[in-house]
Formats: structure tokens, sequence, C-alpha cells
């Protein structure tokens, strides 16, 4: 089991903010051996694609180049001349060869670990220059598997090429009895052969290599229980500052929830322990909104604003109850509460009538809660029905 410098085991999985540092400071699962047989592997590739085309226009480059006038070999100006266009001309003529080989060094590494760019992997650092932790690192366990791996992959590679060199060696010798053209031909069948018998070689210590660097960059990258613990307390805060940022939250919260008491039309209370502020306006609203409601400290809060307001109070504790338990502020009351709600605003609206044209002040309503919301309603302490508006 890996452990940390503390000498604590790791074994927890990496977090995505852990992994996330070690990209950016390169540390992704990365296998040579893949980018080798990904690279040739396209050179192959691009030998059978592109072979034939190159070889000839190769040969007609050697005819031309290869026998300079007599004038240009006593010309120095014009052997620098014949000296640029050959190389010009062989560069272009190599350059999608190169082209699909580069192709192919790229999107190796991406393949697996995807992309990453760090300064920070070739940043000179002294502590790589230090001869004994050198040593370490070679005379290590994991220096000893690197050279047995390396061993391995020399041993099978070179096998692979002594088979294509002893299987093909009448042609090799061959090549030097036939004439340029056919000679040029030949060796690129050649070449194309041992590209892909190489690349089969490397194939297979691919998919050795391969599955090891991930399952050995995950060990790596795993940390200890209390780095874990470290991490969440930096990522989400400490208890007690996220303890202080919900009191603040409930705090603002609450302040713009009284903001809203003012205008509310009445305020349902039970007499003490729930208050719940409702508007609402025939022309606007489809139903009564729920403005403020509050329990405990909260509703003496939302009674004292609505006095100060003169906003009616009606001690209704199973109304008042039921509106606290299921509604959210800011939303309609519940479909099964319309009626109730409907008798607390008429008594509400015609009381503000006889206020203001005179009359008979209306009868003191007993709002009626579906059976549905009982559960809400049966509790103990209620106070009976009475009015207690604030006008």
């Amino acid at each position: 089991m890996a452990q940390s410098e503390t000498g604590q085991e790791k074994t927890e999985e990496a977090t995505p903010k852990r992994l996330d540092e070690a990209k950016k400071k390169g540390q992704i699962a990365r296998s040579r051996d893949f980018n080798t047989m990904i690279i040739i592997a396209m050179a192959a590739t691009a030998l059978i694609i592109t072979g034939q085309v190159m070889i000839a226009d190769l040969s007609e480059l050697m005819n031309r180049y290869f026998q300079p006038s007599r004038a240009d070999m006593f010309d120095p100006a014009g052997v620098l001349r014949w000296f640029y266009g050959a190389m010009f001309d062989a560069v272009w003529l190599l350059v999608p060869f190169f082209g699909v080989m580069i192709a192919g060094a790229i999107f190796a590494p991406i393949s697996i670990g995807g992309w990453a760019f760090s300064f920070e992997t070739i940043t000179p650092k002294m502590s790589k220059l230090d001869p004994v932790k050198g040593l370490k690192r070679v005379f290590s366990a994991k220096g000893l598997m690197e050279l047995v791996k390396a061993m391995a992959k020399f041993i099978l590679v070179a096998a692979v090429a002594l088979i294509v060199i002893w299987t093909n060696m009448d042609e090799y010798l061959q090549l030097g009895n036939m004439p340029m053209q056919s000679a040029l031909v030949k060796s690129g069948e050649l070449l194309t052969w041992a590209f892909l018998m190489v690349t089969i070689a490397l194939m297979i210590i691919a998919a050795i290599d391969v599955p090891f660097q991930i399952w050995d960059h995950k060990k790596q990258m795993k940390m200890t229980l209390q780095e874990v613990k470290d991490e969440m307390k930096d990522t989400e805060g400490k208890p007690e500052v996220k303890a202080k940022i919900r009191q603040m939250q409930r705090e603002m919260s609450e302040a713009r929830m009284m903001d809203a008491v003012p205008n509310a039309d009445v305020v349902v209370t039970n007499p003490t322990h729930f208050a719940v502020a409702l508007k609402y306006d025939p022309e606007t609203m489809r139903a009564p909104l729920v403005l403020a409601k509050g329990a405990d400290l909260v509703a003496v809060n939302i009674r004292r604003v609505a006095t100060a307001n003169d906003i009616l109070l009606m001690e209704t504790p199973p109304l008042a109850r039921a509106l606290y338990h299921c509604t959210e502020i800011g939303q309609e009351v519940p479909h099964g509460l319309y009626v109730a709600v409907a008798q607390v605003l008429a008594y509400v609206f015609q009381l503000r009538e006889v206020q203001k044209n005179g009359g008979e002040n209306p009868t003191l309503p007993e709002p009626e809660i579906p059976d549905a919301f009982e559960k809400f309603v049966h509790m103990p302490g209620d106070a009976p029905l009475k009015d207690s508006r604030k006008l």
C-alpha cells in the first residue's frame, strides 16, 4: 500500500481537485512505448500510401541533381544554387511523411492522458542534479523495474528485427546489383515491411505498458484520508465559517422577508408560535401569495412589523399551522387551502370596507381546513379563534 510522507497509507481515490492540480503540473498518465508504437505505425501507413510516389520523386530528384553540368561544378555560386535546390526539393518531398509522423507524435499522448501543457515540467530543478537522489532513483525498486522493462523491450524488438533481416537477407544482398529505380522501389517495400513488423512488436509492449502506466498514475494520485478531509475543509470551508455563512444567509433572507411584510393584506398567527403573511390582488394574481412566514422569534418579528404597519393580525391556529408547514415564501398557497384563505381574505376586505364607509362589522370566519391538512392542525396549545387586528 502506498504511503505519504507522513507515513499514512494512501487509501482514498484522488479527488477531481487533486487530479486537476496534477494535470496543471503535467502529472498525467503517459506511455512512451505507446507513443513510439503510434509514430512507427503512422510512418508505416504513410509509406504504404505515399511510398511509390515518394520513391518515384526521389529517383527523379537523384537523376536531376546527381548529374550536374561541368559549368555548375566550377561555378561556386552555381554549386550553392544546386545544393539549395536539392535540399529544398528533398525536404518538400518528405513533408507529407514527416507531417504524418508529427501528427502521430501529437495524437499518441493526448489519446491516453488528454491535453496538458505545463511549464513546470520543463523548469530546471536543482534537486534533480543531486547525485545521491539520482543513485537512489536508479537503484530503487522502480528503477529496477524500468531496467527490466527496457531490457525486455530491447530483446523483443531486436528479435523481430533479426527475424526480418534474416528472412529477407537474399533480397537485401541483391539490392546492390539492381538498377537504381528498381533498387529504390525494393528498398521501400522492405522498409515498409520492417516498419510493420516492428509496429506489431511494439503493439505487444504498448498493450502491457498502457494499463500499467494508468494504474501507476492512479496509485501515485491516491490520497490519505486526512488529505481528503483537509481538501474538503479548504474547498468548502471550516465548519465554523460555514455556520457563520449560513447564519448570515438566514439573516439576509429574513431581512428581505421582513421588507415584504408591510405589503401583506393579513398576517395569520398561531397566535405565538407561527405567523404567515398573505397578499392577494384579484387583478394581478391567480391565487394568494405567501410573502413571509416564520416560527417563534421570526414569528414575533413578523407580528411586530405587521403591527407597526397597521396590518391585520388574525389568530387562526389551524390555518396558521397548515400554511406554515405546506407553503414556501413567494409561492401561491396550496389548492387545498384556497377556501380557508378565501374566507380570511373576504373577512379582511369586508372589514376594510366597513372602516372606510361605516356599517356593521362582518362575522369572524372559522376557516375550513381539508382533511388532507388535519395532521398539521391538531396540535396541543391552540388558542381560541379571535380577532387581534391592529387598524
